[in-house]
């Protein structure tokens, strides 16, 4: 009889009792050992086994990251010492081999962990399957490159997602003792999470350890500016950072206090992170090549593939588009996307007016930073023979008003609170609740079988190309032509197989990304100005 105490490879873990679904829960349990001292900048090694009964009560930090206010919900306990994960299981025997999801959060590979509430896995694990989160390195611990650090015996940048490998391979040695099956594994996640599943679909040392990939809002790291960074560009980033620290080696970098060197690589969020912040790079090894190459070559792990985007991705995003003043929107795209393809590009984002302009504007910058990349993922897997299905999620509702990105997430998980997704004070009602079991239930079907269809659910059609029918989630789900078409054709014509322009990684790009850090911290000047008058009595402020 499968309890709240469990041995794995490293020792005995004492989890929380069964809950009222008959869930057991397991949480901070380390998969490798603490990454800190000389393991800072290294590949993930094997957690020490520990003496006596480790108390998987309670989550493990996150990582350190873009720092955050207090109290905010992105900013949970953090520590170099984050490599932990959590396993829900509702499983009454050991070796009952449920279907395994392993969510990987988001949070643009800057911030984030697994114990944001929405992402709680219980009410997953009680239709049946296994759910594992778990914490990785982020930001400038994460992914930092230097060749110094290559000689170590694996190149370096990736960190973060040799992270992810290493928990994938705890999975693989250990789910079975909480009744999941390590031969039916899926990865999942959104945002960064979902770039995540699509870079390890081109990942050589992920390969066998997932056998299906569920995307939410990411696919490729790509952006406004191209595809991700080359590990040239990373190890740029970390020369400058090294000086802005005053070292000049990598010993004297790990010297240095955690805090220090978080602070010092920042990001904030009105630039592009692929451009300014320290992020996923192909380092030839656990990322080869560009992923869109790879997938337009057909050189992805073959596993079934289910992924979409929101209709509303641009919401945190706006700030990195174009101009809306129409005629400097269509100016700017014109040198983005070269004058021949301006008859089209209007066509795709009408700009008449001003706030036609501005929806475009807006438009656009969701679905290079997002969306349109998930298409093409789900569009170069079907054509390499691969099982796709592809969603749109655009459910309105007074619990959850916008379909901006994110808002998914509480339906994924069957967490409907209120709180930082949805309204607070407004409680879900029935066709939300009745969303949100389809959706699940789409997820966990996909995860046991490959393929989201079953136990009453809306039937969902493999997905067969551009403007063939989708799963869509609004109000109710049902199946429905895709509506993206036209805008995502024009983009997908700009890449060279399967690349977007490096030209877009340009110096005027980067130039914008300075303005936009100077006007946020303008902002915040004001800010912190205002309140400082304020407590002076000077009520009118600046």
């Amino acid at each position: 009889m499968l309890d709240h105490d469990v041995t794995v490879a490293s020792g005995s873990v004492r989890g929380l009792p069964r809950d009222a679904q008959g869930v057991l829960s397991f949480k901070g349990i380390p998969y490798a050992a603490p990454p800190v001292g000389s393991l800072r900048w290294a590949a993930p090694q094997p957690v020490a086994p520990w003496v006596g009964t480790f108390e998987a009560t309670r989550y493990g930090a996150g990582s350190h990251g873009t720092p955050m206010p207090a109290g905010h919900i992105f900013r949970p306990y953090e520590d170099e010492d984050c490599l932990n994960l959590n396993v829900w299981t509702a499983a009454c025997e050991p070796h009952e081999k449920r279907p395994v999801m392993v969510w990987i959060h988001g949070g643009g590979f800057q911030f984030g962990s697994s114990m944001l509430p929405n992402t709680d896995g219980a009410a997953l694990a009680a239709l049946g399957a296994v759910v594992v989160s778990i914490n990785y390195r982020l930001a400038v611990f994460g992914f930092l490159a230097h060749p110094d650090l290559d000689k170590e015996g694996v190149a370096s940048g990736n960190y973060g997602l040799q992270d992810m490998i290493a928990a994938l391979r705890w999975v693989r040695d250990n789910i079975d003792r909480f009744g999941g099956d390590p031969d039916c594994v899926t990865i999942f996640g959104e945002s960064a999470g979902g770039h995540a599943v699509g870079l390890l679909m081109v990942s050589p040392p992920a390969a066998g350890l997932f056998h299906r990939a569920i995307g939410e809002s990411g696919a490729w790291w790509d952006t406004e500016h191209g595809p991700l960074a080359s590990v040239e560009e990373s190890r740029a980033q970390t020369l400058a950072l090294m000086q802005k620290l005053g070292v000049t080696t990598i010993a004297e970098l790990r010297a240095l206090p955690a805090e220090k060197v978080n602070l010092a690589a920042a990001w904030n969020f009105l630039t592009d992170p692929v451009v300014t912040a320290f992020s996923p790079n192909v380092d030839g090894e656990s990322v080869p090549d560009v992923p869109a190459r790879i997938f337009a070559r057909g050189g992805q792990h073959r596993v079934p593939l289910l992924a979409g985007f929101n209709d509303i991705e641009e919401a945190f995003f706006k700030p990195r588009g174009l101009p809306v003043a129409p005629a400097r929107f269509r100016a700017a795209a014109a040198v983005q996307f070269g004058a021949e393809n301006m008859a089209r590009f209007d066509v795709a984002y009408p700009s008449r007016d001003k706030a036609e302009a501005r929806h475009s504007a807006d438009q656009m910058i969701g679905d290079l930073v997002i969306s349109q990349q998930i298409w093409s993922w789900v569009g170069a897997h079907r054509k390499a023979g691969e099982p796709a299905y592809l969603y749109e999620f655009g459910h309105i509702s007074p619990f959850s008003p916008k379909p901006i990105h994110t808002a998914e997430i509480a339906f994924v998980f069957g967490n409907l609170q209120s709180g930082p997704f949805g309204t607070k004070n407004v409680e879900p009602n029935d066709e939300d609740r009745a969303l949100s079991d389809n959706m699940m239930r789409h997820w966990v079907n996909f995860a046991a079988m490959g393929n989201p269809n079953g136990d009453g659910t809306a039937h969902w059609p493999m997905y067969e190309g551009p403007g063939s029918q989708v799963m869509r989630y609004a109000g109710h789900a049902h199946a429905a032509p895709e509506s993206v078409t036209a805008r995502h054709a024009l983009i997908e014509s700009m890449r060279v197989d399967g690349v977007l322009p490096m030209r877009w990684r340009s110096v005027e790009a980067r130039m914008s990304a300075r303005l936009a850090r100077f006007i946020y911290r303008l902002a915040f000047l004001t800010i912190y100005a205002r309140r400082f008058l304020g407590r002076l009595g000077l009520k009118g402020g600046i």
